[in-house]
């Protein structure tokens, strides 16, 4: 029962294998001389068995071929095995030649050397295939198994087939590759065929494939989301292999064969930036970064850091994820110029020191508050910290000479429907106003919705499936952009070497993702099934919250850049003298915490403010009737 449940202990290994060498030399002796050793070498026979035997034991025992588990039999124990009986083998064949020299004659005629090591690497390691195979038709032959397809056929897809089998042969079983070259369609790797992308659809449906692993080091991205898709509407599981720095020691485990994420499905293709645009900005220079422990702030210092800054100011007021961020950087590359600082910047005099100690020559600005329906019920915080705290910030570096500023604004300050986006959009007047007297070049990147940020719907949806759900959607219609925190960390650093002050830039976000679409693709990249194991609750519009996002107010159009991705959205000149006053009204009502006058008053400033499903509603109502 032990030898079948493959549990051998190493002794027993280790014996068996000196068995099967004792056994292979005899066999090499009775095959060289036709089963009748002659009386000359039948006296050195009983010698030379264990001198042979003694070897391969010190071999076997310096090798520790017998520590691998038997029913985990791979070919690099096969390689172990062949490497300590090479050895061996070349051993006897020195001793050959040294009793050659001296007695003129082979101590072991080299026939018998030559079979004798065919016959051990052979019978070694069938012996371990052997105990393999009766292990998993033990274990595993009445059950069904589950059908996998591999795309790929490379190093990474063969790693993948192995480990398969070595991980949980008993459970899965590879049916077939997936490859795009016309030489190798039609032929067999390690007996698997190999299959065109054309014969996808029909491999998924005829044999109810259950997994589908992606196996290829570089796919592309449309590619990718193709075979997601496909997949998908057939319930197939989709996994994916990570690179191979990632794996551990150099060698994959089943468990690191992990689901595709809806991250991934969401991807574009690699941004190309202007390397040497953002180099001229930032190489050298003391750049500050507002909101650095936040999910944007964090991503931009790992794109600044890469660029060589003299000094890199991490500033936020959450303490632990601060904390992380610094833990994260330490060793990096030119990681020495980080300075972490805690700090609110809405703290006047906490931030002039700030300036006055490091001086910043580059300030990407991405502290705020980003909630939705808390800042509806909030406002007060919304303007102290997304307008009031961006005016300190912006006039400090106007008094400073801080060569640029770039402020990370969101789809959300066009046509605002809650405060939030109101907020914003009153920060991005003041920032424009203020480029018209400044020196400064003030520059204002605004894109929607970043994957995997902080309360984002993804994490949202991701627990809610993990813990059984339901998945809870405010409207079935919602749509919303989307984009990666690299990818749009990367377009801010773009903008900011490109603008000249005054500007807004307008990110590419491709195409509107209705959200409910996205849950039920989440869904099923987990496995499961919708309204059968995950049931989608459609709970209503949240104060201050719309159905769909834009990314260009009316009156505004936009004009092409060098980079594809941006966009400059043509705006009318911004009055400084007009907009300081309003500003510095709005921000003198914060402590009042008033919020029907407060929010009236950011509708002032921001005139294309409309509330939406918000208590709001009733000062629009009031301003249509005095009109």
């Amino acid at each position: 029962m032990k030898l079948l449940k493959g549990n051998l202990p190493k002794g027993v290994i280790f014996g068996f294998d000196l068995g099967i060498s004792l056994v292979s030399i005899v066999l090499a002796y009775l095959l060289r001389f036709n089963f009748s050793i002659p009386e000359t070498d039948r006296i050195y026979f009983p010698y030379v068995v264990a001198y042979v035997v003694l070897a391969r034991a010190l071999a076997f025992g310096i090798g520790r071929t017998f520590e691998g588990i038997i029913t985990y039999t791979s070919f690099k124990d096969a390689q172990r095995i062949a490497v300590c009986v090479s050895i061996t083998t070349v051993v006897f064949f020195l001793t050959n030649f040294f009793t050659f020299r001296n007695q003129q004659r082979f101590y072991i005629p080299t026939s018998i050397i030559i079979i004798d090591f065919i016959t051990s690497v052979s019978a070694l390691v069938s012996f371990r295939v052997l105990i393999k195979v009766m292990y998993l038709e033990f274990t595993g032959g009445k059950r069904v198994k589950s059908k996998v397809l591999i795309y790929g056929t490379g190093n990474t897809a063969l790693t993948s087939k192995r480990t398969l089998e070595r991980d949980a042969g008993t459970k899965y079983k590879v049916i077939g590759f997936i490859d795009h070259n016309d030489q190798r369609i039609g032929k067999k790797i390690e007996g698997v065929r190999i299959y065109p992308p054309s014969d996808l659809d029909d491999l998924l449906m005829e044999h109810r494939v259950s997994h589908l692993i992606i196996a290829v080091d570089k796919i592309p991205t449309r590619l990718k989301q193709e075979i997601a898709e496909k997949c998908l509407a057939v319930n197939t599981r989709v996994l994916n292999v990570p690179p191979i720095q990632s794996w551990i020691n150099g060698d994959l485990s089943f468990k690191q064969i992990k689901k595709i994420r809806i991250e991934e499905l969401l991807e574009r293709e690699p941004i190309v930036l202007d390397n040497d645009a953002i180099a001229k900005q930032i190489k050298g220079k003391v750049v500050l970064v507002t909101g650095a422990a936040g999910s944007i702030g964090t991503e931009i210092v790992r794109q600044v850091l890469k660029f060589m800054p003299s000094r890199l100011v991490l500033l936020d007021q959450a303490e632990s994820p601060l904390f992380d961020i610094e833990m994260e950087l330490k060793g990096l590359q030119n990681s020495e110029c980080i300075e972490v600082v805690m700090g609110d910047i809405r703290h006047k005099e906490r931030m002039t020191k700030l300036f006055q100690a490091f001086q910043p020559q580059v300030v990407y600005h991405a502290a705020a508050y980003k909630h939705v329906p808390m800042m509806e019920h909030n406002p007060a915080e919304a303007i102290y910290t997304n307008v009031h705290g961006t005016r300190i910030l912006a006039d400090l570096s106007h008094e400073f000479r801080v060569e640029t500023f770039v402020m990370i604004s969101t789809d959300k300050a066009v046509n605002p429907t809650n405060v939030m986006g109101a907020s914003k959009r009153a920060a991005e007047r003041y920032v424009q106003a203020l480029s018209t007297i400044s020196k400064t070049h003030f520059i204002t990147t605004r894109f929607g919705n970043v994957l995997g940020s902080n309360g984002s719907v993804i994490p949202i949806f991701r627990k809610q499936i993990e813990l059984g759900g339901p998945v809870t959607i405010t409207h079935a219609e919602i749509t919303r952009f989307f984009m990666t925190i690299p990818e749009a960390c990367q377009l801010v650093l773009e903008a900011g070497a490109m603008g000249k002050g005054g500007e807004i830039f307008v990110f590419d976000m491709g195409q509107p993702v209705k959200i409910a679409d996205l849950a039920k693709k989440m869904i099923r990249l987990s496995g499961l099934t919708v309204n059968r194991d995950i049931q989608i609750v459609y709970t209503g519009l949240r104060p201050g919250e719309k159905l769909y996002e834009e990314l260009l107010a009316d009156g505004e159009n936009t004009l092409a850049t060098h980079h594809k991705q941006i966009m400059r959205a043509k705006l009318a000149e911004t009055d400084w003298i007009f907009v300081s006053e309003q500003v510095d009204h709005l921000c003198n009502l914060i402590n009042e915490q008033t919020n029907l006058d407060l929010v009236r008053e950011l509708k002032r400033l921001v005139p294309e403010f409309i509330s939406n499903n918000s208590e709001y509603e009733q000062l629009d109502a009031n301003s249509q009737k005095l009109s």
